[in-house]
């Protein structure tokens, strides 16, 4: 385990390109190497601290649990890995449950921020719940970064203390739709969407888009399980594709309802569908199934993949490397002798390093620099990378 997380910074494979992310050499599946200077939460293995907390807060239970979990033992994994290689400088982790809920999360985070000794946090990871506590972090100037929340409009309300560690929906949109219509060669396209802030918002920017090969649109709601009118409607337009704005806990049984009707139309999900329980739930329609994501396919992180395993007892999923990725960060603060609030929200606006997904580097308004879209697809069971999209 030692020699897994040593090995994260001093075997990796050669740089990959940081620049463009339209690298238009890149295979359709050729995952990016991880790069030689990939961040290392061990670091040096000689920071001093002490009295200091890091907290993830989002959802650990619930609907869509599996999408926070992912990123939950992203944070812990860097977080152990420190610890172990850093005697000096025990950072202490706390985990907060929202449970994915806009109307829970404002109270759960009142909590995070009463609680001196975290000055940094992980999260939340769905964009509803983000936009509902966004001020109470900003009122605390206690700094957090989102693995994976993309509305568009989450940085748009001038908050300082909010950073993303991915594409927003203003860049997963467009790829996808160019995804539909260049590579599954779509000209009539459904794009359904759920009720959440995150289903809305990015199905309105793949229709913007699709432009008039949008042909069609419909809407569902949260817990939802029968989708018979929808299905019919599909019956109907016959659309060559289907985008579903939402999560996976209402896209595995839509998926399987319109397989069940006979509809042929490819079925593509973004990243909130991108998750293990969609294929479990999806059953034989889920072979079918195609999906867009701001996240990185982990399979050249040999190392990180190991350790996960080893150490949380699970496979990677969707953003447990930006979950790592985003935990380093705040740890290499802390490795520099920071030890409150207001040092840690400096030294992320101000950061500018690679992790394993990417290059980090944030403008004023909490948005990366480089934001790499990639497609997946399910082939024997598994989610498996189908190439960067852009």
């Amino acid at each position: 385990m030692l020699a897994a997380a040593a090995s994260l910074a001093l075997s990796a494979c050669s740089a990959r390109d940081t620049g463009s992310s339209n690298n238009a050499s890149t295979s359709a599946a050729e995952a990016p190497k991880q790069a030689a200077d990939a961040a290392n939460p061990a670091g040096d293995g000689k920071a001093v601290c002490s009295g200091v907390t890091l907290a993830y807060a989002g959802t650990i239970n619930g609907g869509s649990a599996a999408l926070g979990q992912n990123i939950l033992y992203g944070v812990d994994l860097a977080i152990k890995q420190h610890n172990k290689a850093n005697a000096g400088c025990q950072v202490a982790f706390k985990q907060f449950d929202t449970e994915g809920k806009p109307d829970k999360a404002p109270g759960v985070v009142t909590q995070v921020i009463s609680e001196a000794s975290i000055i940094g946090v992980v999260g939340l990871p769905f964009s509803g719940e983000s936009k509902a506590t966004g001020n109470l972090f900003e009122q605390a100037g206690l700094v957090h970064i989102t693995p994976s929340a993309t509305n568009v409009h989450l940085t748009e309300n001038g908050w300082k203390t909010f950073f993303r560690g991915m594409g927003n929906d203003g860049v997963q949109g467009p790829a996808a739709a160019k995804f539909l219509t260049q590579t599954l060669k779509a000209n009539k396209v459904c794009v359904i969407e759920d009720d959440s802030e995150y289903g809305s918002g990015l199905a309105q920017q793949v229709r913007d888009a699709l432009k008039e090969k949008a042909t069609c649109s419909d809407k569902v709601k949260t817990a939802q399980t029968d989708f018979s009118a929808v299905v019919n409607k599909m019956v109907t337009e016959k659309p060559d594709a289907i985008f579903y704005g939402g999560y996976y806990p209402e896209a595995s049984p839509l998926a399987q309802q319109l397989d069940d009707k006979g509809v042929t139309a490819k079925f593509v999900g973004p990243d909130g569908v991108k998750d293990d329980e969609f294929v479990k739930g999806a059953g034989s329609a889920a072979a079918k199934a195609y999906f867009t994501c701001p996240c990185v396919p982990e399979d050249n992180f040999k190392d990180f993949t190991a350790a996960y395993k080893s150490t949380e007892g699970r496979d990677p999923g969707t953003y447990s490397p930006e979950g790592y990725d985003v935990a380093t960060i705040l740890l290499k603060g802390i490795d520099k002798g920071i030890k409150d609030r207001a040092g840690l929200l400096d030294f992320v606006k101000n950061y500018d390093g690679q992790g394993l997904t990417k290059k980090f580097k944030w403008n004023d308004k909490g948005e990366l620099s480089e934001t790499p879209v990639w497609s997946y697809k399910v082939e024997n069971g598994k989610i498996v990378n189908n190439g960067q999209i852009n």
